[in-house]
């Protein structure tokens, strides 16, 4: 098996594609170890001490590692977990404990104003359609988090998370198509 890598926009993160589907549907993005709990890869990878970040897209990983980390002598053991758990056929998620719930990435922030329904259709559409997948490029990801007063917020995830580029990407790339097409939107902010 062959796990490509490639580098991303935020210095600390690096993506690795390992051929083959790693999301079916959905993102997922793990800011801690105890958030990791819910996955043996991304437990395996945190348990490494220095990635602070790990995120799953539908084929790739994004592993972000700690400040003064080198990627040098990260990025062999970094691949050894992946090649291990994808050759392994390894479940990408511990089975649900009963009672237990993943919280849905795309669930509506408690913002958004029911009259304001069809503009937020029109936000929603140009993300999924214009900006998730550019992001997913750079091996992270953007949800919705809501529309208030003219305001959209949106959480970036994976390597765009912490990325020094991330906020010019907001303002300068997502904020000005969306108030192209959308004119109700005034501002982008960073949920």
């Amino acid at each position: 098996m062959l796990i490509e890598t490639e580098l991303t926009p935020n210095p600390a993160t690096i993506k690795f594609l390992p051929g083959r589907m790693v999301m079916e549907s959905g993102t997922r993005d793990f800011a801690d170890p105890e958030e990791a709990a819910a996955s043996p890869l991304a437990e395996a990878l945190f348990n490494l001490g220095d990635v602070t970040g790990v995120f799953f897209g539908r084929e790739f990983i994004s592993v972000t590692a700690a400040p003064g980390t080198e990627w040098a002598t990260l990025k062999p053991d970094v691949l050894g977990i992946l090649l291990d758990h994808f050759s392994a056929n390894m479940p990408l998620f511990h089975a649900p404990a009963a009672g237990f719930s993943v919280p849905s990435a795309d669930a509506d922030y408690p913002l958004d104003d029911p009259a304001d329904e069809d503009i937020v259709i029109q936000i929603k559409e140009l993300i999924e359609t214009r900006v998730r997948p550019a992001v997913a490029n750079d091996g992270g990801d953007i949800v919705y988090r809501g529309f208030q007063k003219g305001v959209v917020f949106l959480q970036m995830q994976g390597a765009c998370s912490g990325c020094p580029s991330s906020s010019a990407t907001l303002k300068n790339g997502i904020e000005q198509l969306l108030k192209h097409y959308v004119p109700e939107v005034t501002e982008v902010r960073a949920a």
